[in-house]
């Protein structure tokens, strides 16, 4: 780890234990029926994980001034929605894989029905979190931070960039720098953008600062589904906690496999650059999000 990763590695290491906390307290309890879908989801959720998307939240937050008690419970939503999709892309008629966080994907631990049920259960859970907490934050400003997410995982977003990727792997369309854009945009970057503009919605962001999040995350969520597909293409099931290689075999668009590693690593330094003079501008308060960006250039996970 370099020096420029360590205040983020810090700040996450610190923050882990809080999000845990709040997703334990969130999720229903392995025991309340239905009690086998109830374990599915504490299964998926409580597996570990880097938490990234709540560390966005409270990172962006924070650099403006909103106390961390009102970033958690929306960061602890956000992480319940990726969760969901992760549940719904590990299954069969998606990427079909078997492995996620280290262990068995919960279509294998449980059973494809259960997974596609805990998967919305997830879903539907982070959504209406979002509208009904945290109550210290006015309802108009819940609602535009459930609107805001629910945006970032539709057809225009998540959704929608999945679903092109899908299709590129029967055939790459006939533009495929374009749409590997759109893909990247769309099934990584969207969150990852609604993350850092919910937590500046929750600080009272005005349109200067959230447009400077939004630039942010959009070059964040590119050089973070980059750096993905590299680690794909040359990291292990150990380093990865999930099965590497399946890109290249499925025939998926990726940015390796239209341009090559390096000019992939080249991209993801450009990216970077133009990441951290965003978070140049809003000064020495959002430090952490200059850190942030060298902690994604370099993960190995």
């Amino acid at each position: 780890m370099s020096a420029g990763a360590a205040d983020f590695t810090a700040f996450l290491a610190a923050l882990r234990p809080e999000v845990e906390r709040e997703l334990d307290r969130l999720l229903p309890a392995a025991d309340a029926l239905p009690a086998r879908l109830h374990a599915a989801m504490r299964y998926s959720v409580l597996a570990g994980g880097k938490r990234l998307r709540p560390a966005l939240v409270a990172v962006a937050g924070e650099a403006l001034g909103a106390p961390r008690a009102h970033l958690l419970a929306g960061g602890a939503a956000v992480e319940l929605v990726h969760t969901y999709s992760l549940v719904h892309d590990d299954l069969p008629a998606l990427d079909d894989d078997e492995l996620r966080r280290g262990r068995p994907t919960l279509h294998r631990a449980f059973d494809e029905a259960t997974a596609i049920l805990a998967g919305d259960a997830l879903l539907t859970l982070g959504l209406t979190v979002l509208a009904r907490e945290p109550e210290a934050v006015p309802a108009a400003v819940r609602a535009r931070g459930a609107a805001l997410v629910g945006e970032a995982i539709g057809t225009g977003g998540m959704i929608g960039g999945q679903a092109e990727d899908l299709a590129a792997e029967a055939a790459w369309p006939p533009d495929p720098e374009a749409a590997l854009e759109r893909i990247h945009r769309g099934k990584t970057g969207a969150l990852l953008v609604a993350c850092l503009r919910l937590g500046g919605l929750y600080a009272g962001a005005g349109a200067r600062e959230d447009a400077i999040l939004a630039g942010y995350g959009e070059r964040l969520g590119l050089l973070f589904q980059i750096r993905d597909d590299l680690l794909d293409l040359e990291g292990t099931a150990g380093e990865l906690g999930k099965t590497p290689g399946k890109d290249a075999a499925a025939g998926k668009l990726t940015y390796p496999g239209l341009y090559g590693s390096a000019a992939s690593r080249a991209r993801i330094a450009a990216l970077a650059a133009e990441a951290t003079g965003l978070a140049g501008e809003l000064g020495e308060s959002a430090n952490l999000l200059a850190s942030l960006v060298v902690f994604l250039s370099e993960r190995t996970s």
